[in-house]
């Protein structure tokens, strides 16, 4: 989230690869850039830091540059159900240290939901009959950007069997239900933001309650710049078979407390 979010991956990213031997990091870069999109530069800057693979969102070409430069860069995904004809992919098969395969999807929600999106589940089924987990693919992660909790639940439950992980985007605020369920599918509902959390969701306290407050708006949204915390989720999967055997919701820095693997 803007820059206080980009600088705590830079500034904790490669020493989290490096401590807890991490093969393969997944970084959504939804609102890196002045809150909303992701611009080309910064996302080279995500990269560098130690990313992977970087996933959109609803703002995914907020910032123009993004239209030109995900058609250059694989390591971006936009969501799968964004829109007829838009540029880049929605999902794709990355190589992770050691060779295993790793599947990475991204999906957007319907539920309260600014536009209408086509179905996630009917965009997801394919993916999973091309790509099945311990098939193909070693591992595979799916990023469901929603508004909604429920929905993201119903996801999860929904991909449970089929992939390693279902992590929720969006909402900006970490939540407490990280868990592996039944059919072996890792779940949080949102993996919550990289950024300033003495805030609104991110954004500098004072206009965002000032509207809530006298309903009326008197100046521009404006990402806080203050230390930010890194937020996430860590899994371990079986190469075997490619279910979740541990998940951890993360911490680092910032005003959250700190955990992690």
């Amino acid at each position: 989230m803007g820059r206080a979010g980009r600088s705590a991956v830079a500034q904790h990213l490669l020493g989290l690869r490096e401590d807890w031997r991490l093969d393969f990091v997944v970084v959504n870069g939804e609102n890196a850039t002045g809150g909303m999109g992701l611009s080309a530069a910064h996302a080279k800057g995500l990269l560098d830091a130690g990313a992977d693979c970087l996933t959109l969102g609803d703002h995914a070409f907020d910032q123009k540059d993004m239209l030109q430069f995900i058609e250059q860069e694989p390591r971006i995904l936009r969501p799968l159900n964004f829109a007829n004809g838009a540029p880049g992919r929605g999902h794709r098969v990355f190589e992770a240290r050691g060779g295993r395969r790793i599947l990475v999807a991204q999906v957007l929600g319907q539920v309260f939901m600014k536009r209408p999106f086509e179905s996630p589940f009917s965009q997801l089924e394919p993916i999973f009959k091309t790509f099945p987990r311990g098939g193909q693919v070693q591992a595979s992660i799916i990023d469901v950007h929603c508004e909604a909790t429920s929905e993201k639940m119903a996801t999860g439950h929904y991909c449970d069997g089929k992939v390693s992980l279902v992590v929720g985007t969006h909402t900006h605020v970490p939540t407490a239900d990280a868990m592996i369920l039944p059919g072996g599918t890792a779940y949080l509902s949102d993996a919550g933001m990289c950024g300033d959390y003495h805030s609104v969701i991110g954004m500098e306290k004072a206009e965002p309650m000032r509207r809530f407050v006298t309903g009326m708006p008197k100046g521009r949204f404006t990402p806080a710049l203050g230390e930010a915390t890194l937020s996430g989720v860590y899994i371990e999967t079986d190469d075997r078979t490619g279910a979740a055997t541990r998940i951890e919701m993360v911490r680092k820095g910032g005003a959250l407390t700190e955990a992690g693997p």
